[in-house]
């Protein structure tokens, strides 16, 4: 078992030892028993060479793993410790990606937290004070009723799976948000990367479009990378697309810059870049550089530009999606998803319905419900529904009483999330709530269960480990499984 750190005089500088790089090993001295190796610091670290005659600091340890065997040593672990966490790196949990049934993911997010309720669990038996000022309608599948704001989607029905038993327990937005976001429960000792960042780091790039995209922008802090280089973080527009003159942010090149100057530009950074890097090896090198080539390869492909060029549709089209927010942030995901970007994350309006809620509902759902049933459908006609898993969901639900303002407030025990295409079933219910709505009555799907699902369609193992700062071996989901009843 390794020895503590423990203060000693100074030791001489490492220079003293042009042999070693990082370390005095004395095992070969007369006189000395083992190894010393000497930082340039008042502790020393006592150590014992390996039974195999070879020192263990001599196994590849560069000069970032030596520091940080000084630092461990300074927060009291011992050299043995030290090792056992650079094992821990060759030990962790890892799976290759496999074929899933989706190859894209369109992720639609309604903050605020949806009210259940009043969109895909009404209740249409239960006490007025319950089942709130609104009626439901009958879909194209016998049996399942929506709200009845909700006539396009209705048609659609029989490609779509209803959760009706989404269940956490997290009632503040942010947190909620960091749940339905990341798939992981929020932890103040790391930060979490979202489901886009994920698919980003083990799929990759594909035909030079950004693997995640956000439409317009980044809309938190939990879409972004985490514990993840900050390569893996989403492509933003940076506008709406439904916004007269829409224009993508920094998509073409400035005036006055042709393709031959910026060619002679690049080069020159990577000149720039290479002289860096051959003097200090970083993470946020590595991040920096990786953008810089996504950049590059978007910038220099006609195709990969054209992808985020909505002018493009056909203008039936656009106007059977509507020319609302919603409907051109679908139509911007079903463009980019067509053309290579893997997981696409859109946002679209206000669910936070505190008073008010039949004329708050009446102002948003007929958008994302036109906007929703073009969406399913277009995918269908272009033969993508079938690799494209499209997600619907908010951080929570709302309560199942009408509050004294007419509206309901944050309820996260029980709400409903919806799940089409990408080897999802159709016409489906999954799991119920109770008579009021209030809690989970049969199969009730957590959060964990619900990403690593939706991962398993993409082709990943949640159970896989990625490394997290300070060498800590993390699940992609801690927990999770697949639930296989939603899967055709």
């Amino acid at each position: 078992m390794g020895q503590s750190l423990l203060p000693t005089r100074r030791p001489q500088r490492l220079e003293q030892y042009p042999n070693f790089d990082s370390h005095l090993c004395t095992k070969n001295k007369p006189g000395m028993p083992g190894c010393v190796i000497q930082l340039q610091t008042d502790f020393a670290i006592p150590s014992v060479c390996e039974p195999s005659g070879e020192c263990p600091m001599h196994t590849g340890t560069n000069r970032r793993g030596f520091l940080q065997a000084g630092f461990a040593g300074g927060v009291g672990l011992s050299l043995a410790n030290y090792f056992q966490m650079q094992k821990a790196q060759a030990d962790l949990k890892n799976y290759e990606s496999f074929e899933g049934t989706a190859k894209n993911v369109i992720y639609i997010y309604l903050p605020g937290g949806c009210a259940h309720q009043e969109t895909w669990d009404p209740k249409p038996y239960a006490p007025i004070e319950y089942r709130g000022p609104m009626g439901s309608i009958d879909t194209n599948v016998s049996g399942i009723r929506i709200n009845e704001t909700m006539k396009h989607t209705a048609k659609v029905m029989d490609k779509i799976t209803i959760c009706r038993s989404m269940t956490h327990g997290e009632a503040a937005h942010a947190r909620g948000t960091h749940n339905m976001f990341t798939g992981a429960r929020p932890s103040p000792a790391l930060k979490y990367p979202s489901m886009g960042s994920v698919v980003s780091h083990e799929l990759g790039p594909r035909k030079n479009l950004p693997p995640y995209v956000c439409v317009p922008n980044q809309p938190n802090e939990f879409a972004g990378t985490g514990y993840l280089s900050s390569s893996f973080a989403p492509f933003s527009l940076g506008a709406d697309p439904a916004a007269k003159g829409f224009k993508v942010r920094d998509l073409n090149l400035p005036n006055g810059i042709d393709d031959a100057r910026f060619t002679t530009r690049r080069n020159v950074l990577d000149k720039v870049n290479d002289h860096f890097l051959t003097r200090e090896k970083a993470d946020n090198l590595d991040a920096l550089n990786s953008f810089y080539d996504r950049a590059y390869s978007l910038i220099s492909s006609p195709a990969a530009r054209e992808a985020f060029n909505i002018e493009a549709e056909d203008k039936g089209l656009r106007d059977r999606y509507g020319r609302n927010s919603a409907g051109q942030r679908m139509l911007m995901a079903r463009r980019l998803v067509e053309a290579g970007v893997r997981f696409v994350t859109l946002t679209y309006g206000g669910w936070d319905m505190h008073s008010n809620i039949d004329r708050s509902i009446k102002s948003q759902v007929p958008s994302l419900d036109q906007a929703l049933a073009a969406l399913l459908t277009d995918l269908s006609d272009r033969g993508l529904l079938d690799e494209t898993l499209v997600c619907i969901a908010s951080e929570f639900g709302r309560t199942p009483k009408i509050n004294k303002t007419a509206g309901r407030d944050h309820w996260p025990k029980v709400f409903s999330v919806v799940l089409a295409g990408g080897g999802v079933k159709g016409g489906n219910v999954f799991g119920s709530s109770n008579a009021t709505a209030s809690e989970p009555e049969e199969n009730p799907l957590s959060v964990l269960d619900w990403a690593t699902t939706i991962y398993h369609t993409m082709g990943i193992v949640a159970d896989k480990e990625l490394m997290a700062p300070g060498d800590r071996p993390i699940e992609i989901v801690d927990g999770g499984k697949v639930r296989h009843e939603l899967l055709a």
